[in-house]
């Protein structure tokens, strides 16, 4: 297949790649769509950052909605996407992974956690919204019973989330400079399974692109920056990156 020679090629030539991932690298390990046609967002209003911290009904039915939705990101296992850019990393080409998903697969996926920028942070992780204390999910959304109390923080009794970024919720500045790093200092952006239409995670592709970079889209959908890439190409992930030699 043509697509997938220049894909080849393009890695090959490539001495500093940064991934960039979004739902679709995830749905084939079984986690649920956010804004597609039959996504989350098409079954629930999203509860927003104020309605979490003012509301408590609300902040409860956000709970509940996580607890749903737990056991899929618990017990998810990385698909061929992930397994695909952790083999990127270990042959010495990653310079790091961009992603817009909250699941953890790449960190499952055994791709260094220093390598990985979540823009939209992590379902693992539980942090508490004043005092900024963190700790593992496991274990804690397992034994939540939202019919005691609302969980609040052991240390300082502020109110804990999952440590995902909520509608009305800026995203952290740490990341958004690490991730600007990674798409001005690279050869090759690889933009997988994502839409590529929420900003301001959808300006690194082309940031990357406007810096000298070779752009590659992978995705199912067009996107709006397909008349910007060097490659674009519309198949399933799975079946395409298992084809790439490393």
């Amino acid at each position: 297949m043509k697509e997938r020679r220049q894909l080849q090629e393009f890695i090959d030539d490539a001495k500093a790649i940064t991934g960039f991932t979004g739902a679709g690298v995830s749905t084939e390990s079984g986690i649920a769509d956010y804004r597609s046609q039959g996504g989350i967002w098409q079954k629930f209003t999203p509860v927003t950052l104020d309605e979490f911290t003012s509301d408590p009904g609300k902040r409860k039915l956000y709970w509940q909605r996580k607890l749903q939705m737990w056991p899929s990101f618990r017990d998810a296992q990385p698909g061929p996407a992930h397994i695909f850019f952790t083999a990127l990393d270990n042959s010495g080409k990653l310079r790091g992974m961009i992603t817009q998903n909250i699941d953890g697969l790449h960190e499952k996926s055994g791709l260094p956690g220093d390598k990985i920028v979540n823009l939209h942070g992590s379902s693992l992780e539980i942090r508490c919204l004043d005092c900024g204390d963190s700790f593992a999910a496991h274990g804690f959304m397992d034994t939540l019973d939202l019919d005691e109390t609302l969980p609040v923080c052991s240390r300082c009794e502020g109110l804990l989330k999952p440590d995902t970024i909520s509608f009305g919720q800026n995203l952290r500045h740490d990341d958004l400079l690490r991730a600007r790093h990674l798409a001005t200092d690279c050869d090759l952006l690889i933009a997988a399974g994502s839409t590529l239409v929420v900003h301001p995670a959808a300006s690194f592709p082309l940031l990357a692109k406007q810096h000298g970079a070779r752009l590659v889209i992978i995705t199912l959908s067009t996107t709006p920056l397909d008349a910007f890439a060097d490659l674009v190409i519309h198949r399933p992930l799975g079946t395409l990156l298992s084809e790439i030699t490393l």
